[in-house]
């Protein structure tokens, strides 16, 4: 169903942006088939430079998305909507714009790349993510810190480099009264 999902976001996301310069992904658990995931589907709306960013997010609000800033993640716009908003026909999500070939992107096509290409990975990440869903049911940022290990080790095998390694393990670490 995920993926049927996707595809009703991605034509009307590519309905809406026509003209404009843009890549539509799914990224996220729901993209990986096999994978334990939360039902809500992680797009990222791809596009060259701030400059796009600003016309997409510009039409993206004419649409009743909010427009919430990076949330401290260079070179990526994130954006909500309310849950009676009549553009969106497809399951909850998280909608993100981000400029192509940068840390960021690369994070979320790699790590799907490697899952998708690695059956023993699904595996291990799917049992990760329960034991922590049941560990953390209301605690997210303990939830994404104790992803963080092993996502970084399979972005490693991506070639992704330590540098930018250390900054997702960074900006994944949980700090209390962190907002």
């Amino acid at each position: 169903k995920w993926a049927l999902e996707f595809k009703k976001a991605e034509k009307a996301y590519l309905k809406l942006l026509n003209g404009l310069d843009v890549t539509i992904e799914h990224v996220g658990s729901t993209s990986v088939e096999g994978l334990w995931a939360k039902p809500i589907l992680d797009i990222d709306i791809i596009v060259a430079n701030s400059n796009t960013s600003k016309h997409v997010i510009k039409r993206l609000e004419s649409v009743g998305y909010t427009h919430v800033g990076n949330l401290g993640i260079n070179d990526r716009e994130v954006l909500k909507y309310q849950e009676n908003n009549l553009f969106v026909t497809w399951m909850n999500h998280h909608l993100y714009v981000c400029i192509k070939n940068t840390e960021n992107i690369n994070n979320h096509l790699l790590l799907r790349q490697h899952l998708r290409q690695n059956k023993e990975a699904i595996k291990t990440y799917s049992s990760l993510k329960r034991e922590l869903a049941l560990k953390y049911p209301n605690d997210i940022d303990l939830y994404i810190e104790g992803k963080t290990a092993l996502i970084t080790s399979f972005l490693e095998k991506e070639g992704m480099t330590k540098d930018a390694l250390d900054r997702i393990t960074l900006i994944n670490r949980h700090e209390p009264n962190k907002k």
